[in-house]
């Protein structure tokens, strides 16, 4: 049978496949782009100084350091001291009405001693040595805990517990962390700072700076 002919003057209709196909493609890209974000790793800026000077952070993420969070390599190993990670707010932040996620440096382990003696952090009755990040004229104290829960956590010795991690900024004076309001759970944890990748002038791996003393 011959193809009927047209018996008017009308364009004949599109191939519609081609569309289609790049719908899918479309939306094949956007399901792969969540699953990385998800479940491989995902792009922050910092909001905040409390991480100086390793980190720059400012409200101005145009002007504050850029990285990216490895949210894979905690399925395989677990949170080390020295390791910069990026977690979802406690339940004692969220009760002090937190809802963004915060950065900071494990500092103690699960079942590990904590005491601050002098401005200076102890665990396991040793004193925490801290190259090439907080400062070695930094107090570290539970002066700047203003705010939350009083006392503060760290205003007397305590025993991390089971799958969870006291972190520290390292611009302790003008950080408001696990001195503070308590430690991380395991399961809040989001990820670990691998890359910053703003400023241009300073792309690069972010060091695990060396935190003694080691498990």
């Amino acid at each position: 049978m011959q193809n009927q002919v047209s018996d008017n003057n009308s364009s004949p209709q599109p191939n519609n496949s081609w569309i289609g196909e790049l719908v899918r493609t479309i939306g094949l890209s956007i399901v792969l782009a969540l699953g990385i974000r998800t479940f491989v790793a995902e792009a922050r800026w910092i909001p905040s100084g409390s991480m100086e000077p390793t980190l720059h952070g400012t409200p101005n993420q145009w002007e504050a350091d850029k990285i990216i969070v490895d949210k894979l390599s905690y399925k395989f190993t677990k949170p080390q001291r020295g390791d910069i990670v990026v977690f979802s707010p406690t339940q004692e932040l969220k009760n002090e009405q937190y809802q963004d996620a915060f950065i900071k440096r494990i500092v103690a382990l699960p079942g590990e001693k904590v005491e601050l003696r002098q401005g200076k952090v102890y665990v396991n009755n040793q004193l925490l040595k801290e190259n090439k990040n907080a400062l070695p004229a930094q107090v570290t104290s539970v002066k700047v805990c203003t705010s939350g829960q009083q006392p503060p956590f760290l205003a007397k010795a305590q025993t991390i517990p089971a799958d969870s991690y006291l972190v520290l900024g390292d611009n302790r004076p003008s950080s408001y962390d696990s001195r503070c309001w308590g430690v991380v759970p395991r399961d809040n944890i989001i990820g670990r700072a691998v890359v910053r990748f703003w400023p241009l002038n300073n792309i690069g791996a972010i060091d695990k700076a060396p935190v003694y003393p080691s498990k």
